[in-house]
């Protein structure tokens, strides 16, 4: 390995004459003294220059740019080591170069004079873009060397998008289910697991409320830099809530010494319109990013306007080029009506809700040596829910007239509600609706400290502990309560690779939860490349295997509504002493999952293709009296010795249990770098393996939920049945997004597609007459659809864009849950302008 002389100095030596006489020779030996001085107190950037397996790529080039200039270069050795010395402290960036690989070009970095520099530089072939992960081992790792399936969704696919719905719509195994249109509540159903069970992290700091539940909905495109999604069970990384899944997203970063400003504006129909403006740049040490919107639409229902204002901020401070503090901080604040579901209802409930959700952390990292890595993050996350009923809409119908017990209720117009499943059912249901007001508070101290000795070992060692609380006000219904918990975990990783063949990732975590004790989750993954990528058809194959676990804590509505809790709220211990009834224990996951990665024509054409066989257990559900009499085995008739639990309406326990198993296919097509093709499609197989509630008990015993206009169909009117499959996740769902770049004109043309789901109306005994009559057997009762959308861009002179987005094109109004209606087609066009920069 030799030492690189800057670009300026490389030239001063080469003007020298190959014979020099004596007065040469000594102006020489005086230069490289000069030289020798000059290096002592110049900045040292060393690495190894790899394609994406960690295969070096000897004899590439790797540049340092300043301010958009070349300032000093280097070539790799045979191993793939290069090091690069420059004179001067600044901002730099590294660029790769190999033939037959794309140009690399790195994050932008600060560097002091006498500072000593790791960064790795990797390469990707001409037609696939290799993206680093963090989120599946805590450390930096290309995508092709991960053990387990993780997408990378940069934020330039949503620069005309008004949310992310659309691009999580675009992930293999992930089911999107908006209730209502624009702002209403959006989940995200990753590989048959609930919709709780997905950690959500905003720049590391965990965004879920407490318990995992998170509504995408409210969450804008604005100052998303990208979106990490990680399936499967991540709790060894990530503590609780990562049952199912993590979704990671990340704020940008100003990366060009002249400030950069951008303007977005932008109308449609349906009363839309958004106004969006960023600033980022750096100055030395310093590097800062700043945004804000404000979103407007009327929706297509009545009662159902919709704004949403975000504002993010991202600074980071190099105090030397090793060492390193970033703030960040996201806010959203956002108000929709609560129209309820107009296929039930056929006019608007008039309510309101409000939700205030911020985000903010700041981090402290150091690296020692260029091996030992040290991080220190303290994050909060304050979120507060509002629902404001205004007045009582419907129908007034009273009964019992002209009694003492006289009373009234409101409800929609005579309806006819219809299935996918083709059952229909009319009558009037009630429209209820109440004012409340929750909170969701959580901080979070983190430390992480790991060590890459070799490419063969890295090891990592994580704290975290929590703490978190919150509260429920219901003055309609006198419910209230507070709730605090404090949790710890602590984690081990392991990772490294062989003959750049052989990947693996190991590592566990031990939690001390403040509800559920103390719980374990280990991990294990390993990924082999069996035939190396080459230009050839067929050549490049890699085989992958991971198992894993995950825990989750309930929601504090489940802690609150807990057996446990409710009995010792009443002072029964009795009961709580007799049958062994204790707090809620760790909702449990268990996953694995085996795929193969293989290049068709080289690597423009790949496919990956992967089975994945999920276990979620002690799950909790809604168990009412009877059915806990069944679930403690308790053998007494209530008629004859009356047992205080039968009295209970419902209470939550660990007795629900389900799988999810199914395949995913991946396509990817690049036949030049203007066009690309990416589609999917997953089959999951979803199946109730044991449930005690309500439905599911009765129906087991022989006297089942039944609408009776269908009396030979049992229904699961809250909760799905033993058997049968959960709600509101499709068995097929599928993608696929066409995109073509050239010269100032870039398309896209992408399309989601599910079958139809199973579901409820959850309308049991909510007819006139107090019945069941608006049930509908939960079989494939939610609809399909195919959601087609197209977006335009046309760049112009002086940092000019036009662009345009269609949303919907075939119209198709079941993107959504039975009763609530999808938006219809919709459209918007604006302008984008960008001022200053490089």
């Amino acid at each position: 390995m030799v030492r690189l002389l800057s670009r300026a100095q490389v030239r001063s030596a080469a003007s020298f004459p190959k014979r020099v006489g004596l007065a040469g020779r000594a102006s020489l030996l005086a230069l490289t003294f000069s030289l020798a001085a000059t290096t002592a107190q110049a900045v040292t950037v060393h690495g190894r220059l790899t394609d994406a397996l960690g295969t070096p790529i000897p004899g590439g080039r790797v540049q340092l740019v300043e301010d958009g200039k070349v300032v000093a270069f280097g070539f790799a050795d045979q191993d793939g080591k290069y090091e690069i010395d420059y004179s001067g402290a600044g901002r730099f960036t590294l660029i790769g170069l190999s033939p037959q690989y794309l140009p690399s070009v790195g994050t932008d970095f600060y560097a002091g004079l006498k500072d000593v520099l790791a960064q790795n530089v990797v390469l990707a072939t001409n037609t696939v873009r290799q993206d680093i992960s963090v989120s599946a081992t805590g450390i930096p790792t290309p995508l092709p060397q991960l053990t387990a399936p993780v997408t990378v969704l940069p934020g330039a696919l949503m620069s005309t998008d008004i949310g992310v719905s659309n691009e999580l719509r675009q992930e293999p195994g992930a089911f999107v289910v908006q209730t209502g249109q624009t702002g209403g509540v959006t989940s995200l159903f990753l590989r048959g697991g609930n919709s709780t069970a997905n950690l959500v992290t905003i720049d590391g700091i965990p965004a879920n409320d407490v318990g995992g539940t998170f509504d995408y909905g409210t969450v804008s495109s604005t100052a998303i830099d990208r979106i990490e999604v990680y399936r499967g069970p991540d709790s060894a990384i990530y503590g609780t809530d990562a049952g199912a899944a993590v979704v990671a997203i990340s704020t940008p970063r100003g990366s060009t010494p002249s400030p950069v400003v951008t303007y977005s504006g932008d109308a449609g129909n349906l009363f839309t319109w958004r106004n969006e403006v960023t600033l980022g740049g750096t100055l030395q040490k310093l590097d800062y990013y700043g945004a804000f919107s404000r979103f407007d639409t009327s929706n297509a229902v009545r009662e159902d306007r919709y704004h949403s204002a975000t504002s993010a901020a991202n600074i980071g401070y190099d105090f030397n080029g090793n060492t390193q503090i970033r703030f960040t901080i996201h806010n959203a604040d956002s108000a929709t009506g609560l129209p309820g579901p107009q296929n039930f209802f056929a006019l608007p409930n008039t309510a309101k809700q409000a939700d205030e959700d911020l985000y903010s952390g700041i981090t402290v990292e150091n690296r020692y040596k260029q091996v030992w890595h040290n991080l220190l993050r303290y994050g909060i996350a304050r979120k507060r829910e509002q629902i404001y009923q205004y007045g009582q809409p419907g129908i007034p119908i009273t009964y019992e007239a002209g009694t003492p017990n006289q009373y009234t209720e409101y409800f929609g117009n005579v309806v006819t509600i219809r299935g996918a499943n083709g059952y229909t059912v009319t009558g009037q249901t009630d429209i209820f609706g109440s004012t409340s007001d929750q909170s969701s508070n959580r901080d979070q101290l983190y430390y992480q400290s790991d060590l890459s000795l070799s490419p063969h070992f890295n090891a990592l060692f994580g704290f975290r502990y929590d703490n978190e609380r919150g509260g429920f006000n219901d003055p309609e219904f006198f419910e209230s309560y507070n709730t605090q918990r404090t949790n710890f975990e602590y984690n081990l990783q392991f990772q490294g690779e062989y003959w750049n063949r052989l990947f693996y990732s190991a590592g566990g975590a031990v939690e001390k939860n403040h509800l559920y004790g103390i719980a374990g989750t280990p991990r294990l993954g390993l990924s082999y490349v069996a035939v190396r990528p080459t230009t050839q058809a067929f050549h490049g194959t890699r085989l992958r295997a991971n198992a894993a676990t995950g825990v989750q804590e309930p929601t504090l509505a489940l802690e609150h509504n807990s057996l446990y809790t409710q009995l010792l709220d009443s002072g029964d211990t009795t009961d709580i002493a007799l049958y062994h009834i204790g707090p809620q224990t760790a909702e449990r996951s268990r996953t694995y999952d085996v795929g193969v990665d293989q290049n068709i024509l080289g690597e423009k054409l790949t496919l990956k293709a992967g089975y994945f066989h999920n276990v979620f257990d002690r799950q909790l559900e809604a168990v009412g009296g009877s059915a806990l009499l069944a679930y403690f085995n308790i053998p007494c008739p209530v008629a004859q010795n009356p047992c205080p639990l039968a009295a209970i309406y419902d209470a939550y326990v660990n007795s629900l249990a389900f799988r999810a198993q199914g395949a995913e296919l991946e396509l990817t097509w690049q036949p030049k770098p203007a066009f690309l093709v990416r589609g999917g499609y997953t089959y999951l197989d979803a199946r109730v393996l044991q449930s005690f509630a309500s439905d599911a008990v009765a129906a087991s015993q022989g006297y089942a939920t039944v609408n009776p206009n269908f009396p030979t169909i049992a229904i699961g009117a809250e909760s799905p049945l033993v058997g049968a499959r959960p709600f509101r996740r499709a068995p097929h769902t599928g993608y696929f997004d066409v995109q073509y770049t050239h010269k100032k004109l870039n398309t896209a043309l992408r399309a989601s597609m599910a079958s139809r789901s199973d579901d409820s109306t959850f309308l049991d005994y909510q007819d006139v007459n107090g019945g069941n009559t608006l049930l509908l057997p939960n079989r494939d009762l939610d609809f399909g659809y195919v959601k087609l959308d197209l977006s335009v861009m046309y760049a112009l002179k002086h940092g000019f864009t036009y662009f345009g987005q269609v949303d919907n094109l075939l119209n198709d109004q079941h993107i959504g849950p039975i009763g609530y209606p999808g938006l219809p087609l919709t459209f918007r066009m604006g302008l984008k302008l960008r001022l200053g920069g490089n």
